[in-house]
């Protein structure tokens, strides 16, 4: 199961890094004469938040492929897709004939990317951080490998100032306390999940100055009755393709547990956009006031817009 939802849960929430012939992580030493910036003529992006970034950079016009959670900006989806970030082949890959590859180092499979290589393209790699400094690091590396420095800096900036004016606001419209949120990943009831530490949107939840109901879990497992009714969440916060697949709030209600909780008995449920909620990157800090506005200044169902 873990493969369906891996792109929103990890566990490894170490520094950023970059593999080219062989994977090096921040900190390491790169081999003498290595240059800093890779061939970026024809790019290929293996998930969303490399794809966004690679846009705002203003390298949209050199993406060739995109994979299948490439969803922002919408000029993405004009590009051809190569699957699944984890569900990958390096022929699909090739025939788009790469100079440059990126995405996050846990897809799969794991020898795609040494078949990449071994053709001859370079692959930049990051490891996942749902955290505002992960955002900032995943911005600046990327840019310094397309050389792109300066807009990366420009992009950083951008987020700052984003994340300096939620801090504002929530200071602004303080709470009495924090409201306890539970985000539950869903495609359809058969596939239901509640998630914890470690999974991109929880992190996304507590920069909004949520409280994560789902102590003790780690990354995402599958969801029952007793750990939906054990959180007592305050909010639910659920991805909109989520709450699609389940035929809507209605649906999301249904599910077991969800009744009980103070959430359900509210109707208190926040949708947003997979990629707006799920990805810690350039739009990271108007996505987090954005779920703070709708946590705690709106009753009932909300549904968050994407900007």
């Amino acid at each position: 199961m873990r493969t369906a939802i891996t792109l929103f849960c990890t566990g490894a929430l170490t520094l950023a890094g970059l593999a080219w012939a062989q994977p090096f992580r921040a900190g390491d030493t790169p081999a003498k004469g290595r240059q800093g910036t890779a061939s970026a003529e024809r790019i290929v992006s293996l998930d969303g938040i490399s794809t966004e970034i690679l846009f705002a950079l203003g390298m949209g016009d050199r993406l060739v492929g995109r994979d299948d959670s490439s969803l922002y900006p919408p000029q993405a989806l004009r590009l051809p897709s190569v699957g699944y970030q984890f569900r990958l082949s390096a022929e699909g890959i090739l025939s788009l004939r790469p100079t440059l590859v990126v995405g996050r180092d846990d897809v799969r499979p794991p020898q795609v990317l040494e078949q990449l290589k071994a053709a001859g393209v370079k692959v930049i790699l990051y490891q996942n951080e749902p955290t505002a400094e992960g955002a900032k690091r995943k911005i600046r590396l990327i840019a310094q490998a397309v050389g792109r420095t300066q807009e990366g800096e420009f992009l950083v900036r951008a987020l700052e100032r984003d994340l300096l004016a939620l801090k504002a606001f929530k200071a602004q419209n303080a709470p009495k306390g924090k409201l306890r949120g539970l985000f539950i990943y869903a495609r359809g009831t058969q596939t239901t999940f509640v998630c914890g530490e470690g999974a991109t949107p929880v992190g996304m939840m507590e920069l909004a100055g949520l409280e994560n109901a789902a102590q003790g879990i780690q990354e995402c497992k599958p969801m029952t009755a007793e750990s939906v009714v054990a959180a007592r969440p305050d909010v639910i916060v659920v991805f909109k393709r989520g709450l699609d697949s389940l035929g809507g709030l209605e649906g999301l209600l249904r599910l077991p547990g969800v009744a009980q909780t103070p959430a359900g008995q509210r109707r208190k449920v926040v949708a947003m956009d997979d990629n707006y909620l799920g990805s810690f990157g350039p739009r990271a800090g108007r996505a987090a006031l954005d779920l703070f506005r709708a946590a705690y200044l709106q009753e009932g169902f909300v549904e968050v817009a994407p900007r």
